[in-house]
């Protein structure tokens, strides 16, 4: 979670605004985007050396760090979106605020994102095998890394994207870095309040949220909405316009209980159903569609997480975070998109996903302040996962493919951190964490695989804190990913087993900030190097069998990704401010093959050299408020399987509204501009008689307009 004060007195402020830059060349409107650049840059220079008496410096505290890190003392390129920006730029889903995190992709092939890619590093889908993600999830603590569908948006306080390898904090699954979701806590503040949406495509939600203190030293949050929509597509042969549609319902409920001054228990619980269809592709890459049967897209997931605050002696505290997630996940596709008797195929999975946590962590209570002041942290750490994953596969009627697998792995680390400040202004921090995982697979093809992984990373930061506001940091990290197995009788025996992926980083980064806190800058340089880089890629063994073809991860190549983040935001007055991000990203395999293709210095997957952010907020004392958020991407690579890429897009999205004492109406529209674009790309022969191969895409939403309007009764 993310505090935000001001004084004594706390304050809303948003902390997502980025700082424009020179974009690629094949961005639209790059013109506008350079005039702003100089403009902007010359503004947070000079605001963020001009002392202002009457102004106070705000702080953010990032707790996905190990001792929840002011961000301003944390080494790391961070995007905090706290509550003001989760309400002013989002509507339904995490999917809606992905834009503004710099350096943050997202694979799609699925009714909300699921893969993501942080700096260029990520998995874009997962059909067989162990799930084996390289960007860690979290809700509230729970780990839904690799399903990260139930993030819906309905009532979350702050997220947190840390980029980057976080080999000390978080290990294997966080070799990229780590989205950190926290929804809004239980307070002693009585709550009842309630939320109404709608909007154009059918699109309907109601939310309501009631809390308050359940006694002395307790306190409990419920959370409660529903949201349903015709998913923007029209399926032309069945006659509907719902099979690509949305039904999304969320329970969340928290508990805060405090029996002693020294002892705090907080309590997290979620129940989220998505029931979303499926039917995003056709022939014409419209919207119109020809399946016979449609997909489907199904989630529900679970979860309990407890986090224990323990001050234990006047030297350290104990900090203990459990955690359990259930998750059945159902996912089909019509795999013709058309009514063809002779060539009718669909594809069926069904998961069931189930994580245990528990995080167990000793805190030093001193603080880094002065010369010659020590800080500490120590903990161990334990993952469980089971899962299992039954395939089927159809052709005309018939059974062509049925695979049953079951998969579990037990992940133990023990972690620790140092941190030593030598001199007033600098500060030393190092990290090191080491991890064993050992898996368990077998399924009915009569595969069976037991790997075990032993991993090492850390890191080792140096921090300088400017005479007048602001800091700078260099920091040198390791991150890692486990191994895993490929499946298949087609598979030869040496590439069955892959090895784990190792991540060295280098970060350049500083911030400044203004003394009266109204402009804000941050920066940072990046170069990765990736050794053993497990690349998916597809392979056909025998020329005149089709049915060879396969799916195969190797550690097939070395990579380099490098490139920068900025932010920067400026209240130019009391009423207006202005914001941007820029993420510049440059990544590239090294010696690396697919059969006749070189992809020697090619770009990775869905890793855009540019992406970028404007926004513009307006709060007037009356009530009235507007926001506008321009967002544009670079074009990237689909795969390492074809050279088919996407095209460079920008969306604009706009609200505007009136906020009463005890209520609030806005209007919203979404893509303003109805640009064309895609969230992802498959390269394949799919049209009878003759099959050539060709891309196909799925479309990104159109433009949407709605209403929202909540009503506090307290």
């Amino acid at each position: 979670m993310i505090s935000i004060r001001s004084g004594r007195k706390a304050r809303s402020i948003s902390s997502v605004a980025r700082m424009p830059a020179c974009v690629s060349a094949r961005m639209p409107g790059r013109g506008a985007i350079l005039g702003l650049c100089g403009v902007l840059v010359s503004v947070v220079a000079v605001a963020a050396t001009t002392p202002d008496a009457t102004g106070t410096l705000q702080e953010v505290v990032v707790t996905a760090s190990l001792r929840r890190d002011r961000l301003d003392e944390l080494p790391a390129s961070v995007t905090v979106l706290d509550t003001a920006t989760v309400r002013g730029a989002g509507v339904q889903h995490l999917q809606d605020l992905l834009p503004l995190v710099p350096n943050l992709n997202w694979a799609s092939g699925s009714s909300r994102p699921r893969y993501f890619q942080l700096r260029g590093i990520g998995e874009t889908e997962q059909w067989q095998g162990a799930p084996n993600p390289s960007v860690g999830f979290l809700i509230d603590g729970m780990d839904y890394s690799g399903v990260g569908m139930p993030a819906t948006l309905f009532d979350v306080g702050q997220i947190e994207v840390l980029r980057g390898p976080q080999g000390t904090t978080y290990g294997a699954n966080a070799l990229a870095g780590l989205i950190n979701i926290g929804t809004r806590r239980a307070s002693a503040e009585p709550e009842a309040q309630f939320e109404f949406t709608g909007g154009q495509h059918d699109s309907l939600a109601a939310g309501a949220v009631f809390g308050g203190a359940l006694g002395e030293r307790t306190a409990g949050r419920l959370v409660a909405q529903r949201y349903r929509s015709d998913g923007f597509s029209e399926n032309v042969f069945l006659g509907r316009d719902d099979t690509n549609g949305f039904d999304e319902t969320t329970l969340r409920g928290r508990l805060a209980f405090a029996p002693r001054d020294d002892f705090d228990l907080d309590l997290s619980a979620l129940w989220v159903d998505l029931d979303n269809g499926y039917d995003a592709f056709a022939f014409d890459n419209s919207r119109r569609t020809l399946s016979d049967q449609p997909g489907r897209d199904a989630q529900r997931s679970r979860g309990l997480s407890a986090t224990v605050d323990w001050r234990l002696a006047e030297a350290f505290s104990l900090r203990s975070v459990s955690a359990w997630t259930n998750s059945d996940i159902f996912y089909s596709f019509d795999g013709d998109w058309a009514f063809d008797r002779d060539n009718d195929y669909t594809q069926r999975f069904l998961r069931r996903h189930r994580t245990a946590s528990q995080d167990l962590r000793l805190v030093s209570n001193a603080a880094v302040q002065a010369a010659g002041d020590w800080a500490w942290v120590g903990g161990l750490y334990v993952l469980d996962v089971f899962e299992t994953n039954d395939q089927l596969d159809l052709f005309v009627d018939e059974v062509y493919r049925a695979l049953q697998s079951r998969y579990g792995a037990t992940s133990l680390a023990v972690y620790g951190q140092l941190e030593w400040r030598p001199a007033a202004r600098w500060r030393l921090t190092a990290g090191l964490r080491t991890e064993q995982r050992e898996a368990r697979y077998r399924d009915s093809d009569g595969s069976s695989f037991a790997p075990r992984d032993r991993m090492l990373g850390g890191h080792v930061a140096a921090e300088y804190a400017f005479e007048t506001a602001g800091t700078a940091y260099l920091t040198l990290s390791r991150g890692y990913k486990a191994g895993g197995f490929n499946l298949g009788p087609l598979v030869p025996e040496e590439r069955r087993l892959f090895d784990p992926e190792f991540l060295r980083s280098v970060e350049l980064g500083w911030r400044l900030r203004s003394a009266d806190g109204r402009a804000v800058l941050d920066a940072a340089l990046f170069y990765m190097r990736r050794s053993d880089q497990q690349v998916s890629t597809s392979a056909q063994y025998d020329p005149e069998d089709p049915l060879s073809f396969i799916f195969i991860t190797d550690n097939a190549a070395e990579g380099e990704n490098w490139g920068g983040e900025l932010s920067a935001s400026w209240r130019v007055t009391e009423r207006l401010r202005f914001g941007a991000t820029l993420g510049l990203l440059r990544s590239r395999y090294l010696g690396y093959q697919v059969g006749t293709r070189d992809l020697d210095g090619r770009d990775q997957a869905h890793a855009p050299r540019s992406q970028y952010t404007l926004n513009l907020e307006y709060r007037h004392p009356q009530g009235l408020y507007a926001r506008a958020d321009l967002q544009g991407v670079d074009a990237f690579f689909f795969s390492e399987s074809h050279d088919q890429r996407s095209r460079p897009y920008r969306l604009l999205n706009l609200r505007l509204g009136w906020a009463g004492e005890r209520w609030d109406a806005s209007l919203w529209l979404r893509n303003a501009l109805d640009a064309t674009w895609t969230q992802r790309g498959f390269f394949f022969g799919n049209e009878p008689p003759d099959f050539p191969d060709k891309l196909y895409v799925q479309p990104g939403d159109p433009r949407q307009a709605g209403i929202t309007v909540t009503v506090d009764l307290r």
